[in-house]
């Protein structure tokens, strides 16, 4: 993304002096022409000279001056340093010679003199302001001068000299404070352009980068502005929302069931916040959508987040989730110091006892206890899931220690349970107590539902020699996962046993997720297959 930034300001400042250095050179010319053409009806009676055809050959030369000084404005890059100067000097001289070949006092020449230092001051931006009423002034007092001393005019005629210089040089300091100011706000403008386009562009990139769908409206429903992922959740092209922006096309043409949604929501009080998406089915497409205003009257318009509705169901499971986690372990810590009692009161009671019948129902009480106590455990370990310790794992020396620990602890023959190990080289980043939890929860199910015969049981490592991932796959052959549970495996609190806890597969989810694998199945009536994905190192 590139900003804008303020133009090189000689650049910036040539390009206001030629369009000002125009507009004066235009009225030059439009008043060199009109003098001259009231010199050409001045001889059968109207403004009074000295001499008609000095005066009528200067006006022609000053039109020629005029033409020539319009056609030097336009170029790019003209000279402002000498040529501005040069043509206000010259514009002086001849304004005081006309003063002089006219009656001033009557003709009112000398204003020109006055609009001429008006219209130099604002092109050279306050400036030269002083030096050209200096200029003026000295020019007039020498015109005085030279009236009293060669054609003997009466003095009187000073005290007007005064007043016009006076005049001119309040003209110059007024024009040169309104050129500072004019510069100033046109500096500040210059400015707040830039900045404004800059944020532009930044809220552009920005919305751009949303992970979610984005569609500015304006007022009477009107698209101001979308981003690419608005595009590909809708089904909308981009050339045709470019068009509908262009066009000013309503909202209510390009998407009516969107449009309706955004009329409901205007109606509502200010004061009533959206805070959950609405579902919205779009071209074939379940989206989420929430409005946020950006006024206080809704109806001027308004910000429309778009969602996938899937992801936004996804994230209030994981919302939901979050904290069934919290409360189930605060119930947890309070359950297990009364847990611990009755298991240690069972345990005296078993020991006094004989009567065969007390006895069983005093086992019961025992292996509840304990199943009791293994959810607490669960329980406690997946709200640890996030402190992970990971250490570089040599894959194939780890599974073998696994392998050779399960099955004496769950007593299975190492026929019913075979493993396939990988290359030496195979080295993964994981926290050793989680993937050994997520192994064993992953063996100890299947070896719960396989048929337990030779080989019913398979953990295997897979890799392929470019990849930069490896898994492993825990297969049995039982019967497959029932229909009915599979959409909700990874759940907690999910089981076909009467005696599961649930949370066996919800936690080897968790934990596998928590060190940057992904655990999947594959389910038959000729087995399962549970898959860990992890990168290698």
């Amino acid at each position: 993304m590139q900003l804008e930034s303020l133009p090189d300001i000689k650049q910036w400042m040539t390009e206001s002096h030629r369009r000002n250095l125009r507009f004066f050179s235009l009225y030059r010319l439009i008043m060199s022409f009109t003098l001259l053409l009231s010199q050409l009806t001045v001889f059968g009676g109207g403004l009074a000279t000295q001499q008609p055809a000095l005066t009528l050959r200067i006006s022609i030369i000053y039109l020629m001056f005029s033409g020539i000084s319009l056609g030097l404005s336009w170029p790019k890059q003209p000279k402002f340093e000498i040529s501005l100067p040069v043509q206000i000097i010259i514009d002086i001289g001849f304004a005081v010679l006309m003063m002089h070949l006219f009656d001033h006092n009557q003709t009112g020449v000398g204003l020109l003199l006055v609009i001429t230092i008006v219209f130099a001051s604002l092109i050279s931006e306050g400036r030269f302001a002083l030096f050209y009423a200096s200029i003026a002034t000295i020019s007039i007092l020498l015109e005085q001068t030279y009236n009293i001393l060669i054609t003997k005019t009466a003095s009187e005629n000073y005290s007007n000299a005064v007043l016009l210089s006076t005049a001119c040089f309040a003209t110059a300091w007024l024009a040169h404070t309104l050129a500072n100011r004019m510069q100033s706000s046109e500096r500040l403008a210059a400015e707040r352009g830039v900045d404004i386009a800059n944020l532009a562009k930044i809220n552009e990139r920005i919305t751009q980068e949303m992970p979610n769908g984005v569609l500015v409206i304006g007022e009477n429903q009107q698209l101001k502005h979308f981003n690419q992922q608005f595009s590909v959740l809708t089904g909308l092209s981009n050339a045709e929302l470019t068009h509908a922006i262009e066009d000013k096309t309503p909202l209510s043409k390009l998407a009516p069931k969107l449009a309706e949604l955004m009329q409901s929501w205007s109606l509502l009080d200010y004061d009533s916040k959206q805070t959950e998406a609405t579902k919205l089915t779009f071209t074939n497409r379940d989206l989420g959508i929430r409005f946020l205003s950006i006024s206080n009257d809704r109806h001027q318009g308004a910000v429309i987040f778009v969602e996938d509705w899937s992801q936004v169901q996804t994230q209030a499971h994981q919302v939901k989730l979050a904290a069934l986690g919290r409360l189930t372990a605060n119930i947890a810590h309070e359950i297990r110091n009364p847990l611990s009692a009755i298991s240690h009161a069972n345990q005296l009671l078993q020991e006094d006892n004989t009567d065969p019948a007390t006895l069983r129902m005093l086992q019961i009480i025992a292996d509840n206890v304990q199943r009791l106590d293994q959810i607490i455990k669960d329980v406690l370990e997946l709200n640890r899931r996030d402190r992970t310790n990971q250490e570089s794992i040599a894959l194939n020396h780890f599974i073998s220690d696994f392998y050779h620990q399960f099955c004496a602890v769950e007593k299975i023959n190492t026929t019913d349970f075979v493993i396939k190990l990988g290359d030496d080289g195979n080295v993964i980043y994981f926290d050793r107590r989680h993937i050994n939890q997520i192994l064993w929860n992953l063996c100890k199910n299947g070896w719960r539902h396989c048929k337990k015969n030779n080989g019913s049981l398979v953990l295997s490592i897979k890799s392929e020699e470019n990849s930069p991932f490896i898994s492993i796959e825990i297969s049995d052959d039982g019967n497959g996962i029932a229909p009915n549970i599979q959409s909700n495996l990874f759940e907690p609190f999910i089981t076909s046993e009467k005696t599961g806890t649930g949370l066996g597969l919800y936690i080897a989810r968790e934990l596998a997720e928590a060190n940057g694998a992904k655990l999947n199945f594959k389910t038959a009536n000729t087995g399962t297959q549970f898959t860990l994905h992890m990168k290698k190192v």
